[in-house]
């Protein structure tokens, strides 16, 4: 196939970090297939009309920043759909799938504070976070502190904080360091020292998908699909399909109380997960491994462990 002839569009949600995603989709793209075009389409979400309405904790936040975007994946105004892995419901429309993934960045999530130094957790601590997840975590690890609720765009949610009397906020390692931030463990905003603090894996599991860049495209567009798959990470891909596959079955996305992680070393899968059952703050949690291209059949057995 020639690429080189093709102009390859993408759709993207507008915020600073898709679209730094999009830059990166984009060179990668140019580097598996030298002379190939293409552009981004920026498509407005409901997630991003609707930055100062709380979001209902029942509904969780799935589609909110996906769905505009499918649907003009589908009507063929752009060929490849660009998303967090973590925003994309565990279940999509027949038409599409997912063909390629980036190779993943970090997973873990990291707290940050102000004043470049340790903070206490105490009873008049406050932890600002946008996710149910994050919430049942961190009242899990901290009993005494308080959470409250907070949306926007990274830069934004970072502007919030240093304007507010918070204690901290939570936020994921893979956006801060796509934007630019997390180079070193102190950064300023506004004249303010913040400082990153990492959130142990063991009991911080991150969101399914999270730190993974995705490629939908139309399931029937073979030669997009051929181009896409050039630039596709197998591992990341592995994981990816796995940890969706434990929240189909779960029935779960990252607005609910849940973690899922996967990893691969040496041929073998590794899958954790953490349930949260509200109001209860102390997750089920189970752990199972196989061999790495059996993802969906070990997130069977996660799911069956974790409801056993």
């Amino acid at each position: 196939m020639d690429a080189a002839a093709r102009k390859v569009i993408l759709g993207s949600r507008g915020s600073e970090l898709a679209r730094t995603q999009s830059r990166l989709v984009t060179e990668a793209l140019v580097g598996a297939w030298p002379g190939i075009e293409v552009a981004t389409e920026i498509i407005s979400t409901r997630g991003d009309q609707r930055t100062a309405e709380p979001l209902d904790p029942r509904a969780g936040r799935k589609g909110l920043f996906t769905g505009e975007i499918e649907g003009v994946l589908a009507a063929e105004e752009v060929d490849v759909a660009v998303h967090s892995a973590k925003d994309l419901p565990s279940e999509m429309p027949a038409e599409l799938e997912i063909a390629a993934v980036l190779r993943r960045a970090p997973v873990d999530d990291v707290m940050i504070t102000k004043g470049g130094s340790q903070t206490r957790l105490d009873e008049r601590a406050v932890i600002a976070t946008g996710s149910v997840r994050r919430q049942y975590q961190l009242r899990c690890k901290f009993p005494a502190i308080r959470t409250v609720d907070l949306r926007g765009n990274v830069p934004t949610r970072l502007r919030k904080f240093v304007q507010s009397d918070w204690t901290a906020i939570v936020l994921a390692r893979a956006g801060l360091e796509r934007l630019g931030f997390g180079k070193t463990r102190d950064f300023s905003v506004e004249g303010t020292v913040l400082r990153i603090e990492f959130l142990p894996l063991e009991e911080f599991l991150p969101a399914g998908g999270q730190g993974i860049i995705a490629l939908q495209i139309r399931r029937d567009d073979a030669e997009t699909k051929e181009i896409v798959r050039a630039i596709n990470d197998p591992d990341s891909f592995l994981c990816l399909e796995a940890e969706r596959e434990f929240l189909r079955l779960l029935q779960g996305d990252c607005g609910s109380p849940v973690g899922v992680l996967a990893t691969i070393g040496d041929g073998f899968m590794t899958m954790r997960a953490q349930v949260f059952t509200p109001p209860s703050i102390e997750p089920r949690a189970a752990r199972v491994e196989g061999d790495a291209k059996s993802g969906k059949k070990l997130a069977a057995q996660l799911w069956e462990t974790i409801n056993g």
